[in-house]
C-alpha cells in the first residue's frame, strides 16, 4: 500500500525527515512544502529511492534550486497527489 508522507517542517530544527525516511518503502512518495522544501537541501534523499516532490510556491519564496532527483508540482498537483496514494500521512 502507497503512502504520501507530507512534510512541513523544516529538517534543521527536528528529526522528522529523519524518522519519515527510515519508515519509507518503495511505493511511498515524499512531499515537501513549507518549511519542509528545506529537505531539498538534505542528500539522504537523493540516495534514499523514494520519489520526492515539493511545493513549487514554497521552494521557490526560499529560493530553493529543484534537483533532477525532485519534481515540483503546484497545489492542483499536491490534490491529485493525494488521490494517487493510498494513503497520506502528515508529520505534523
Amino acid at each position: 500500500m502507497s503512502t504520501l508522507h507530507v512534510l512541513s517542517h523544516s529538517p534543521f530544527t527536528d528529526s522528522r525527515l529523519d524518522s519519515c525516511l527510515r519508515i519509507c518503502g518503495a511505493e511511498d512518495a515524499i512531499l515537501l512544502c513549507g518549511d519542509g522544501a528545506y529537505g531539498l537541501q538534505n542528500a539522504a534523499l537523493q540516495g534514499k529511492g523514494v520519489k520526492v516532490f515539493v511545493l513549487a510556491e514554497d521552494s521557490h519564496a526560499r529560493n530553493l534550486p529543484l534537483p533532477d532527483w525532485a519534481d515540483s508540482v503546484d497545489y492542483p498537483g499536491f490534490v491529485q497527489l493525494c488521490v494517487d496514494y493510498d494513503k497520506v500521512n502528515t508529520w505534523l
